[in-house]
């Protein structure tokens, strides 16, 4: 019997909280072999990465990839800008989209898929304000609250 593999998944836990996020899409990242296996040991943050286009394409910057273990001969940059991976149509979207005002692009989850492949769930955001981040914590309390009662 094969043993289940550990699923790796960092989420951005405060993108939720500083964030009101509109659309979600799933990209694939361009990688190095050593950020790959450090992303699969678990040394990935997305906590303050955001994402960019850089002409064309889109990028993510400041995601903190550590590097891997003693390996001394590629060792890659920890937030350097890192290119993903959407259709055409999908980078077109997203354009459309940040033209807004107050509008942004964040990650939300990085993972790997079934396949193998490392993947990055960004959102389309528009930032909170600080009476919407205080209802929020009210929501949370009020849903705790009756999770606690049942």
């Amino acid at each position: 019997m094969a043993e289940a593999k550990p699923t790796i998944e960092v989420k951005n836990r405060r993108a939720g909280f500083e964030y009101h996020l509109l659309d979600t899409f799933e990209c694939g990242l361009v990688l190095m072999g050593s950020e790959i296996k450090s992303i699969r040991a678990g040394g990935a943050s997305i906590n303050e990465a955001f994402c960019a286009f850089v002409g064309d394409e889109l990028v993510v910057r400041n995601m903190q990839i550590n590097p891997y273990g003693t390996n001394i001969h590629y060792v890659h940059e920890p937030k350097r800008d890192r290119k993903l991976l959407l259709h055409r149509r999908e980078l077109e979207k997203l354009k459309r989209k940040l033209r807004d005002v107050g509008m942004t692009i964040i990650p939300t989850r990085l993972f790997i898929a079934p396949n193998g492949f490392a993947k990055l769930e960004v959102a389309v955001a528009k930032g909170k304000k600080a009476f919407d981040k205080r209802e929020s914590l009210k929501a949370k309390d009020v849903q705790r609250d009756i999770d606690r009662d049942q």
